[in-house]
């Protein structure tokens, strides 16, 4: 996307990006929201100042059909630019905080079952030649199987070149997840033995190739992988409860880590000891939020509960 602006506020929504982005954010879903900002500027000529509080209002008017994150990221993303204008002395409305809120839901996340994991990959080992994009048989099996065996999110699974997967010490380069932060994601042995094998038959050399390339040498989109993931939940009978409902393509990372919990149990291992380290596997910042990828274990493993609950109460209080 281009970062040209045409309103009234062009050299600004400019400056403030620039901005955002010389502090290490990568701003591109931000992006997207700006120039959708600066469209609606254009689209309201006249007297009224750009930024004025009855333009604001409009602009932070929920959608019909809008998601509420999709809403919050739009109202935050205008109160911030207020706030960059007021800043340099630019009049500007600056919605309330109270906008951005978004009511979190109790949303379940879904946990494949280990004989779901195997049909599903199955059924992404099975995907078929296709002429208009004659590699992708052979990305889907691996980018499936690191999302699974490694916890990562779709996004950083998507991102990675050849120069972040290192196989010869086994290990992954998460470069800016979530938290703007780089990590190292240890393989499994067998982890790294199919990737050797994948980057071989790839013919993939140049360090800064993406490391799962799409028809253009490009990284996937999300929204590419997504639809790949429901024609493989239906070919291998696992149902979808629609949009929003799940499976959600995010729920192979919950299922990672509750299978890793399950397995250290049956190991003897100790959950205090193991704990840290799968928060610094996944990237999270704190043990809160590893325990929501959790929550929900104590019901599918009873015998758990005891020593799940007593540990992170104990971690949480400190």
């Amino acid at each position: 996307m281009s970062d040209t602006f045409q309103s009234a506020l062009a050299a600004q929504m400019t400056a403030y990006l620039q901005e955002k982005r010389a502090t290490g954010c990568r701003y591109i879903t931000e992006a997207a929201h700006l120039h959708r900002l600066d469209r609606f500027v254009c689209a309201r000529p006249g007297s009224e100042a750009p930024l004025s509080r009855n333009q604001v209002e409009s602009w932070i008017a929920k959608q019909p059909h809008e998601r509420p994150r999709t809403h919050k990221a739009r109202v935050l993303l205008v109160r911030q630019f207020a706030l960059f204008l007021q800043r340099h002395g630019i009049a500007a409305h600056v919605p309330d905080s109270r906008f951005t809120a978004v009511a979190r839901l109790d949303f379940v996340p879904y946990i494949f079952t280990r004989d779901e994991v195997r049909r599903l990959l199955k059924s992404v080992d099975h995907l078929p030649f296709d002429p208009r994009s004659p590699e992708r048989h052979r990305v889907m099996p691996e980018l499936f199987r690191v999302l699974y065996g490694c916890g990562l999110r779709a996004g950083e699974a998507a991102r990675l070149s050849v120069g972040d997967v290192d196989l010869e010490q086994g290990v992954l380069t998460i470069r800016q997840g979530k938290f703007r932060k780089d990590r190292l994601v240890p393989l499994a042995p067998a982890m790294t033995d199919r990737l050797r094998r994948y980057i071989a038959v790839m013919n993939l050399g140049d360090p800064d190739a993406v490391f799962f390339p799409n028809a253009y040498g490009r990284s996937y989109s999300l929204r590419g992988i997504y639809g790949l993931f429901r024609r493989f939940l239906r070919q291998c009978g696992i149902a979808h409860g629609g949009r929003g409902r799940g499976p959600r393509l995010h729920d192979l990372r919950h299922t990672f880590a509750v299978h890793c919990l399950e397995r250290w149990y049956r190991q003897g291992e100790d959950l205090g000891a193991r704990l840290p380290l799968l928060v610094a596997y996944l990237g999270h910042q704190s043990l809160q939020g590893t325990q929501r990828y959790l929550h929900l274990t104590p019901e599918m493993f009873p015998n758990i509960t005891a020593r799940l609950e007593s540990f992170l109460g104990s971690s949480l209080q400190h």
